[in-house]
């Protein structure tokens, strides 16, 4: 299954500067490893080091944030739109 995966400005240095790129899989677990396989290193920034969603990192498949969804077994069709968005603290 093929999904377009919008990419932080701050992950862009893995992608070449490409604000989204297209990946393969039927789950988010799987588009991950295969966004990982083309853009080496980007999966360490997403995942923690025992392969779970890093704390925080939003990742939504279309409109879903897949933390209330089933995480990274979360079904990923043909054509779905996911987005990941670094958390952004601060404030006054």
């Amino acid at each position: 299954m093929s999904v377009n995966v919008r990419i932080p400005t701050i992950l862009r240095t893995y992608t070449g500067g490409r604000a989204e790129v297209a990946a393969e899989g039927a789950t988010l677990g799987e588009v991950l490893a295969d966004l990982d396989k083309n853009h080496q290193g980007i999966a360490a920034r997403v995942l923690d080091d025992e392969g779970r969603l890093r704390r925080f990192v939003n990742v939504y498949v279309n409109d879903d944030d897949v933390r209330f969804a089933e995480g990274l077994e979360t079904p990923t069709p043909d054509g779905s739109g996911i987005s990941i968005i670094p958390a952004v603290a601060g404030g006054c």
